[in-house]
């Protein structure tokens, strides 16, 4: 092909699609977080009550997580996608009406399992609608919708819970997603079948060849020690961006005093940092590729160098700054989307496209359930000490550790036979 003919850009518009769900799967989550000081006190949970429904939606979406996977797989990524969006949506609009810690926990759970369809199907749509050498790019570009959401969360959450009560932030958050579902049913189906997509467009995205689409057996994804070692990497980070997304709030109400009206500008702060990663570590692996570095090299230099970045968090409950202490989470919250974006590109490097929801879906799962373990031990840990110090240590050796792990795990990057 000739390399200065153009080939087309509607494949960005399908990764813009992404881009949105990811914004309202993020805006939908982060809702609890932004109230949980308010409901704390209103509906009088304590840290344990809370950590507990924190734990429920993390559990639900590992078992989601597993079960998603394969239900994608076996559907197809449009209709699957569709049907966890308005499943998530209707989950997110019954917080409205739960009264107890139980009910909220219930709520909670709902859209924990439903919500589980977006990465895996997000991912899945990057591996076919993209060639190897652009899939991080666009994978850092639709998992910065996550900070996005997170980012609108405590612009709009507080303005409608103070306005119209919080039982109306859980419902217009949660209705937003069936505009989304107009646009993709109506946009997306697979490249080699869209009627909208260049024949030139279609032979760029599958430059790297087009792979059979005969299934493959769980059974014979768990030996490979690469899935073991996705796995790990999922579960030694995944806790510190729960810990962000859940309990960030609460945080900084408990130890700066911040209400639920205060909490915009240090969040917005703290996750437009997180978007700066999610794509600055899509761009440096992509950029360090098409410099003539190896998948191998370009991938692990990414994680170690964000890794680095992330080593400073331990300093945040020493000081007593509100903004000092948001630079530093900040530093976090950017590391962990740019090696998130690597780990989830590092799934489409290795296994074939075929299996690619399944495979994320199973790292996804042990991600949950490591969120799920830590928003316990958090709990745990404010009930008996009140200080979030020996968390905010442990955060700050996660990715260099995952680093470690990815080296010895997945010695050589590249496609496995299966």
């Amino acid at each position: 092909m000739n390399g200065s003919t153009p080939v087309g850009r509607y494949r960005w518009r399908i990764c813009a699609l992404l881009f949105f769900a990811t914004t309202l799967n993020y805006l939908d989550r982060q809702v609890i977080g932004i109230l949980a000081p308010d409901l704390q006190s209103a509906l009088h949970w304590s840290d344990m009550d809370y950590a507990n429904i924190v734990a429920a939606f993390k559990i639900a979406y590992a078992i989601g997580l597993v079960s998603m996977g394969g239900i994608l797989d076996r559907m197809g990524t449009r209709r699957g996608f569709a049907l966890g969006l308005t499943a998530w949506s209707f989950a997110g609009m019954a917080h409205a009406f739960a009264t107890s810690v139980f009910g909220f926990a219930a709520a909670r759970a709902a859209l924990g399992f439903s919500e589980a369809a977006n990465f895996p199907a997000a991912v899945k749509t990057v591996a076919e609608w993209f060639p190897k050498k652009e899939r991080a790019f666009a994978t850092g570009l639709f998992n910065s919708g996550a900070n996005i959401g997170a980012i609108l969360a405590p612009l709009v959450v507080p303005i409608i819970a103070v306005k119209w009560g919080w039982q109306w932030a859980f419902i217009i958050t949660g209705a937003l997603g069936f505009l989304w579902l107009g646009f993709w049913l109506t946009s997306y189906t697979k490249p080699e079948l869209h009627p909208k997509l260049s024949a030139r467009e279609l032979e760029y995205i599958q430059a790297d060849g087009v792979e059979p689409t005969v299934r493959i057996p769980w059974a014979r994804l768990l030996p490979h020690r690469e899935t073991v070692t996705v796995c790990l990497l999922k579960f030694i980070t995944d806790p510190v961006w729960w810990f962000f997304l859940f309990w960030l709030p609460k945080f900084l109400h408990d130890r700066f005093g911040v209400s639920l009206l205060d909490l915009g500008p240090p969040l917005v702060v703290i996750y437009i940092a997180s978007d700066v990663g999610s794509i600055a570590g899509g761009w440096m692996s992509s950029r360090l590729i098409a410099r003539g570095w190896s998948v191998d090299a370009a991938r692990k230099t990414t994680i170690f160098t964000f890794g680095l970045l992330a080593v400073p968090i331990f300093l945040v409950s020493h000081t007593s700054n509100l903004w000092v202490a948001v630079g530093l989470i900040s530093l976090g919250t950017a590391a962990h989307q740019a090696c998130s974006s690597n780990f989830y590109t590092i799934v489409s490097d290795v296994f074939p496209r075929r299996v690619v929801g399944s495979l994320v879906g199973i790292a996804g799962m042990a991600g949950a359930i490591s969120g799920a373990l830590i928003s316990e031990f958090v709990g745990f840990i404010l009930t008996t000490t009140g200080s979030y110090a020996i968390v905010f240590v442990m955060f700050s050796v996660a990715y260099l550790l995952a680093w470690a792990v990815l080296k010895i795990g997945i010695p050589v990057i590249r496609p496995i036979e299966m």
